[in-house]
């Protein structure tokens, strides 16, 4: 059946007769030729489903430290209001804390200076090497994280700590003053980051596993027997957050897995452009083939499943489409649907949390840009087509726990030439499937034509309505006219439009969810108007400055 628009606020729900008659209007239109393509058929098991719960804050941000003073202020007192909207959009969409990660390279070659009153201050030559640039940063770091939190709503971070340095006095410091001003704020210290590359690039030549599993457990005694007190008291610590060339069950397996860790953390891009541009890494098609992403997202498949074993969560502290900086394709819609698709898969693979990256200004992966790394207190930023994936992603998990399972429609998981891919999101029993995720990754330059919808069949039984919020954009190459639920993000982080959710009446016997190509859709399985589970409202903490 076709959708009856509704748009939220208010909703009405229309009487059966004008139900009838709009049933009648959109089934000659339908028929006409906008949806002509082969309906997907949609089989949903229901009961006995097992897998990884995960939570609704299950996609996080992780932000480069060296840019950092750029995208949140010098101070409290100096937040962008662009960045309290664009975090709050996220936050209130869902229940837990907003997960937020400071790390990447540039903190792992960080120096914390205690006294140092500004937060950031660059100590090397950025064009020197970009992917790793080297800074000094002092507790105001910590200091505006806090703030962030009061203005936004509750947040949770991860911080990470040096393992560069033949002294780990540095990291002894910055976890006293993380622990002293975040608080109950700190979820997690990661020891380390990319420790497999450092012999690779030049860190450490010729470091090895039992040389990395030596310095952990030197690290952890030094924490435990600071001069400021036991640092760790409780199960905060994480790792090994390698990337490339070394296994996390190699790593467990040499010694990491007798350390009390709250989390083992992954890194983790579908393409590099390290070393240039090629075909590989500028193949937009690579992204939108739902074939590819499993392969992606399932390459430490023994490591997760060892971690499972031990009840070790394993998070994903950094992914995005291509890494050291992205590629032309980056910036697109076909990188929008793909985050999307790679986050649900991380879930139904075991991962529990996964953060997608943001860098400094003018990185084409980023999920937001200031006017200039200068002017970040100005309105007029960028949003790019990433930010729209975590917007979708923040209300695609259920609050108290989801199990994420591929539908593999059409045979997408094997098939390259799918175009189409599907989740079920159940709830944390198993029982029953609560949401549905489609995508049309349908391919073609002439995307806003009609014969690019599809429609996704729902059987019969799995609900009596349905309600649909749409991803949507001319095409896959898209990079600005993106909307999601009708609505596009403003030059302040602001959403604008009306919100919209398209609902499915007489859906007990099945329906067909109408999927614009390219596109995605969200689907609450028994919404309905007046008692709904999505969103309503504005996410908007700060106007236009």
């Amino acid at each position: 059946m076709a959708p009856i628009h509704s748009f939220i606020l208010p909703t009405l729900r229309p009487s059966f007769l004008s139900l009838s008659l709009i049933f009648v209007l959109l089934s000659a239109f339908f028929c006409s030729g906008y949806a002509s393509q082969v309906p997907v058929p949609v089989t949903v098991q229901q009961g006995g489903v097992s897998g990884t719960i995960v939570q609704d804050n299950f996609l996080g941000i992780s932000f480069e430290l060296y840019p950092f003073n750029t995208l949140w202020g010098e101070s409290p007192q100096q937040m962008p209001t662009a960045m309290e909207n664009y975090l709050s959009n996220l936050r209130a969409r869902i229940h837990s804390p907003l997960r937020i990660r400071i790390g990447g390279n540039s903190m792992d070659s960080a120096v914390y200076v205690p006294t140092q009153t500004e937060m950031i201050i660059v100590t090397g030559d950025p064009a020197a090497d970009p992917d790793d640039v080297p800074v000094d940063f002092g507790p105001m770091l910590f200091t505006v994280l806090d703030a962030m939190e009061n203005v936004v709503g509750q947040m949770e971070f991860i911080v990470g700590l040096s393992m560069r340095s033949s002294s780990d006095t540095n990291a002894v410091e910055v976890a006293r003053d993380t622990r002293k001003i975040l608080g109950y704020r700190l979820d997690a210290m990661l020891l380390g980051n990319e420790p497999d590359l450092y012999a690779t690039n030049g860190v450490h030549p010729g470091y090895t596993i039992p040389e990395y599993i030596t310095d952990i457990g030197t690290m952890l005694q030094d924490l435990r027997n600071s001069p400021y007190g036991d640092l760790v008291p409780d199960t905060i610590v994480g790792g090994p957050t390698i990337c490339c060339d070394w296994n996390l069950s190699d790593v467990l397996a040499a010694g990491l897995s007798t350390y009390p860790y709250k989390y083992y953390t992954v890194q983790h891009y579908a393409k590099s452009i390290c070393s240039g541009p090629n075909a590989s890494n500028q193949n937009i098609t690579y992204f939108v083939s739902h074939m590819n992403v499993p392969t992606y997202t399932n390459w430490q498949k023994q490591g997760v499943q060892m971690a499972s074993d031990a009840a070790i969560p394993v998070l994903v502290t950094e992914y995005n489409t291509v890494s050291c900086g992205g590629s032309n394709i980056s910036d697109t819609f076909a990188a929008t649907l793909w985050a999307i698709d790679a986050g649900l898969n991380f879930a139904s693979s075991g991962m529990s949390g996964a953060y997608i990256h943001t860098r400094e200004y003018g990185i084409l992966y980023n999920l937001f840009d200031p006017p200039s790394p200068e002017t970040s207190t100005e309105p007029n930023w960028r949003t790019g087509s990433p930010y729209y994936a975590a917007l979708f992603l923040s209300e695609t998990f259920i609050a108290g726990g989801s199990i994420v399972v591929d539908l593999n429609l059409d045979n997408s998981i094997y098939d390259p030439a799918a175009t189409v891919a599907g989740y079920a999101i159940y709830d944390r029993a198993g029982m029953k499937a609560k949401r549905l995720v489609f995508f049309n990754y349908y391919r073609a330059d002439d995307a806003g034509s009609e014969s690019a919808a599809r429609n996704f069949t729902l059987e019969g039984g799995l609900a009596t309505t349905a309600g649909v919020r749409v991803l949507a954009a001319p095409s896959i190459y898209e990079r600005t006219d993106i909307s999601w639920a009708g609505q596009t993000v403003g030059l302040n982080g602001e959403l604008d439009g009306t919100q919209t959710t398209n609902y499915y009446y007489n859906c007990a016997m099945g329906c067909n969810i109408t999927v614009p190509g390219p596109g995605a859709a969200l689907v609450l399985l028994d919404d309905v108007p007046e008692d709904s589970e999505f969103f309503i409202g504005s996410s908007t903490v700060a106007p236009l400055s």
